[in-house]
């Protein structure tokens, strides 16, 4: 396949195609631009996220979990990977785990059980 289109443009440009594919519920092609840009700029956070939940989406989930412990293992505190991270293992059935990460997504963003 020809990915010269996911591929051209400056790291901006790509984003916001990226962003546009996402918010046309085309997280295929959404992904192809982010695995690029991610490899391009793999410290920054947001791209990553994208990049994880146009997996998600497009039910890669060993891919959006690979994307997704890279994140938390980086930023233990970033709520949302967590929640994320949680939700694409209980997709794949591994709800234990996910309880894990659920819970902590749960106490990084204040939804503390009542005791």
């Amino acid at each position: 396949m020809d990915m010269t289109y996911y591929d051209h443009g400056t790291p901006a440009e790509r984003w916001e195609r990226a962003r546009m594919f996402f918010d046309a519920k085309d997280f295929a092609a959404a992904a192809r631009v982010l695995d690029g840009l991610v490899a391009e700029v793999p410290e920054q956070t947001g791209p990553r996220l994208l990049l994880a939940r146009s997996y998600y989406h497009s039910a890669q989930l060993r891919r959006a979990e690979a994307e997704l412990r890279i994140v938390v293992e980086r930023d233990p505190v970033e709520h949302y990977a967590r929640l994320m991270l949680g939700r694409t293992l209980e997709r794949q059935g591994r709800q234990e785990e996910a309880d894990a990460q659920l819970r902590i997504a749960s106490a990084l963003a204040g939804d503390f059980a009542e005791v």
